[in-house]
């Protein structure tokens, strides 16, 4: 997904300033429409990263989060940014009815996405045999203390990029008072004033699929699940990364992608990757929560619901 830095809407007003750079193997982007607090805004979110990778990175060895999985069922103490983290995980969940489930981290470990998907080759052979029965109402979480059955290895990676997302475009505009889009790989969430007719966005995950335009309103926020990114060969299958959490295996590629806008990156991300778990079922449940989405198939025809492009102010969370 790419942000446009043209306004659309009055090329006599200043586009909003834009850095781009890679992290956690994609790509990451601010813009701001106030371009002398460009370099503070990128000081501000690449500390906002820091935290969450500390936190809830499985390919990190010293992160919370792996700490949990040793944790051998026993109540710990977590830092405030993984209690939110997994709080969130876990209304994802409810949100979902466990189309969402932050416990499938065995699982796909056991697929081979058991490092930072750049250095990513093949399956652990033995992952497999961390894999066990689990389902996120198995996770407990009172305030700051976690509760992680033995065995489960959690993996927040559906919902941690997009609250990410949210936090750190709060966190550019409490700073420096500039509206601002942050994009993590696509995840995208906004925050204070925007540009003069929104913040203007090119929806195109894949060279040979359709694209859309949009712009996005203040504070608002679009997210994109994705079964043509983030794919890697296990034995003689190609699989990628959302898991179906019943089945444990990749779901049907139903839908190429599956764009979502709404109030929250978070909120988005979670209802787009349900949506691919759903495969055809989504197109009825997005309508019915009143969510703005796109949804390519398999054949790259697209679907839209909600009014896409525009998100609707009284869409539920």
């Amino acid at each position: 997904m790419n942000v446009s830095t043209a306004d659309p809407a009055n090329l006599d007003t200043p586009a909003p300033a834009t850095t781009e750079w890679q992290r956690w193997t994609t790509s990451m982007t601010v813009a701001v429409t106030d371009p002398d607090r460009l370099a503070a805004a990128r000081f501000e979110v690449d500390a906002g990263l820091d935290a969450v990778e500390r936190a809830a990175s499985r390919f990190r060895p010293d992160s919370e989060i792996n700490a949990l999985a040793t944790s051998a069922g026993r109540p710990t103490l977590v830092s405030e940014v993984l209690a939110e983290i997994l709080d969130a995980a876990l209304a994802a969940a409810r949100l979902t009815d466990g189309d969402v489930d932050p416990t499938i981290g065995a699982a796909i470990v056991a697929l081979g996405y058991d490092r930072d998907f750049g250095e990513l080759d093949r399956a652990d052979p033995l992952a497999a045999s961390m894999t066990m029965p689990a389902t996120w109402s198995m996770v407990g979480l009172h305030g700051r203390t976690v509760t992680v059955p033995p065995g489960v290895v959690l993996d927040l990676g559906a919902t941690a990029k997009a609250v990410a997302a949210d936090r750190c475009a709060r966190r550019v505009h409490r700073a420096t008072g500039s509206g601002v889009l942050v994009s993590l790989g696509g995840d995208i969430a906004t925050a204070g004033p925007a540009p003069e007719g929104g913040w203007p966005v090119v929806v195109h995950d894949h060279d040979d699929d359709p694209a859309s335009s949009v712009a996005l309103p203040p504070g608002a926020a679009l997210a994109t699940s994705s079964t043509v990114r983030r794919r890697w060969g296990h034995g003689p299958t190609l699989v990628h990364h959302i898991l179906d959490p019943r089945t444990r295996r990749p779901a049907d590629p139903v839908w190429r992608t599956v764009s979502v806008a709404a109030q929250t990156c978070l909120t988005a991300n979670t209802i787009s990757t349900a949506a691919v778990v759903r495969g055809w079922r989504a197109l009825d449940w997005i309508d019915s929560l009143g969510i703005a989405a796109r949804l390519v198939d398999r054949d790259r025809t697209v679907h839209t619901v909600g009014g896409w492009p525009a998100p609707e102010p009284g869409g539920r969370r």
